[in-house]
């Protein structure tokens, strides 16, 4: 069953209207995943074949020096904490914010309510693909968090922000620059 789409898909047209882009390429981005929403009311869910919307979130830690990534068990690539919104999720923000808590294990993220950035990429969430419209904010462990490997991930690990690993994309690293920068 599709969950009803009111609340989460209207923040998600408040957020994405509202959000000042930092650069024309996201901006562009910004614009194709409000007409994706517009033409798709169930946008927000994964059962929206052609694409939907997804929150992830780079974890700094708080000197903001290091940011915590998984292996993705299916991808096997190192990525951001995220992925897809679920039914009891009011807002992107505390999608991004669940996702993040519940692959880090870490509790008390403090989490910037403003996106840094977004991502449209390929994936198989269905037989034929489908695209994640990534709506990718960050957050701030707080000192001393100890993390856990979730069932989603291969490996946890805090890396330096200026030394990613392999394999890894040009997005994470785009992510990882701005979300050092954010106030």
């Amino acid at each position: 069953m599709t969950p009803v789409h009111g609340g989460l898909h209207a923040d998600a047209m408040r957020v994405l209207t509202g959000w000042r882009a930092p650069d024309a390429g996201q901006d562009r981005l910004r614009v194709e995943f409000l007409r994706h929403l517009d033409r798709h009311p169930d946008g927000v869910w994964r059962e929206c074949v052609p694409g939907h919307i997804t929150a992830s979130t780079a974890v700094l830690d708080e000197s903001r020096t290091r940011v915590l990534l998984t292996l993705h068990g299916k991808i096997k690539a190192w990525l951001q904490l995220g992925g897809h919104c679920e039914p009891g999720d009011s807002s992107l923000a505390g999608a991004a914010l669940r996702e993040a808590t519940e692959e880090s294990g870490i509790a008390g993220l403090r989490l910037h309510p403003v996106p840094v950035q977004v991502d449209r990429h390929f994936v198989r969430c269905h037989p034929e693909g489908s695209y994640h419209l990534d709506v990718q904010y960050v957050a701030i462990a707080p000192a001393g968090a100890g993390h856990r490997i979730s069932a989603e991930s291969d490996d946890l690990r805090w890396f330096p922000v200026d030394a990613l690993p392999e394999p890894t994309d040009d997005a994470l690293r785009r992510l990882v620059a701005r979300a050092v920068n954010v106030q």
